[in-house]
């Protein structure tokens, strides 16, 4: 069984590695490129015109990885759902903004109502589950949480809606949401092994596989950007497992690096209305902050990598008590 989990992980790497230069090529001769926003560091001028999309890399090579090496089982098939419906809803949002040249795609409110519709799917199937239901495992300790039905289902749509935009802000430079995405991956591969639920386990090594083959190509300077088409399926992805294992609070701790990202762009919001104007971060989301302080794309890319490691340890650290260990 441990043997498919490497499997599904190495396969869905090669897949993205093979796949990769031809896909770009493709994406080159449709002139799919990336339109960067005005406002946002001016260093990232120069990324204008980069193939984007290139999340339809990652997310066929994770769903193959899974396929060809696990059995039929419902928690997958919610899972392979979940990820790629949010995909295609960001594929929809990449393909409006790559054919009409502008930074913003898909209505907000139509995006929201198209997540929040596809997190309740996943949600009603774990509340209703008879191996599941409204139960939260509570990270260092030994307790769960038991939830009236309705707030369960509520908890649980906000996990895979918040972790998809979560991972969504964090796609902000080259190799950040795809090196993050795959270190939190293999944490929640090893999470799953714990529980014993090896389906799941290869699933998430196949989305850590298939992060890993696309930050090939997309490591600084990147060769193709993901787009909402790849960061909403991730982020889905690492939802839809916490949703599925009840860990939603271990995810917290494990996407600690997403956590952050979108608090930053909350409290920047917040101070902004506060105070008449004023900003607390240089800019928003919190990569930005750091790159309009002087660091170079790559050695905050390298900084946020060691900090996803970090959360992803601690966020283990927790699990064993959750077993009664």
């Amino acid at each position: 069984m441990f043997a498919a989990v490497l499997y599904a992980a190495l396969l869905a790497f090669l897949i993205a590695l093979i796949a990769g230069p031809p896909l770009i090529r493709f994406l080159r001769r449709l002139k799919f490129g990336q339109t960067v926003r005005t406002d946002g560091p001016q260093t990232h001028l120069k990324k204008s015109g980069t193939p984007t999309m290139g999340g339809i890399l990652i997310v066929p090579a994770a769903a193959i990885g899974t396929l060809l090496l696990t059995q039929a089982d419902l928690k997958v098939s919610y899972c392979l759902l979940a990820t790629i419906g949010f995909s295609l809803i960001g594929l929809i949002d990449d393909a409006i903004i790559v054919v009409a040249k502008r930074s913003l795609g898909l209505k907000a409110r139509y995006k929201l109502l198209g997540q929040i519709v596809l997190g309740l799917v996943i949600s009603l199937y774990a509340v209703n589950a008879p191996e599941l239901g409204p139960v939260l495992a509570v990270p260092f300790s030994k307790e769960s949480l038991i939830l009236p039905p309705w707030l369960f289902v509520i908890v649980a749509a906000s996990a895979v809606v918040g972790s998809a935009n979560a991972v969504n802000f964090t796609d902000g430079l080259d190799g950040l949401a795809s090196g993050t995405t795959a270190i939190a991956s293999v944490a929640y591969a090893l999470l799953c092994i714990g529980l014993g639920e090896w389906n799941l386990a290869a699933f998430a090594a196949a989305i850590a596989g298939a992060c890993l083959g696309f930050t090939w190509f997309n490591a600084y300077p990147a060769q193709v950007i993901m787009g909402d088409t790849g960061s909403l399926g991730l982020g889905a992805a690492l939802g839809a497992m916490a949703v599925v294992t009840r860990t939603e609070l271990f995810l917290v701790i494990i996407g600690g690096i997403f956590v952050l990202e979108t608090l930053s762009v909350m409290l920047q919001v917040a101070y902004f209305r506060v105070t008449g104007g004023r900003r607390l971060f240089r800019m928003a989301p919190l990569h930005h902050h750091f790159e309009l302080k002087g660091w170079p794309e790559t050695k905050v890319v390298f900084r946020f990598w060691l900090l996803a490691f970090v959360f992803a340890v601690i966020g283990l650290a927790g699990f064993p008590a959750a077993l009664g260990y």
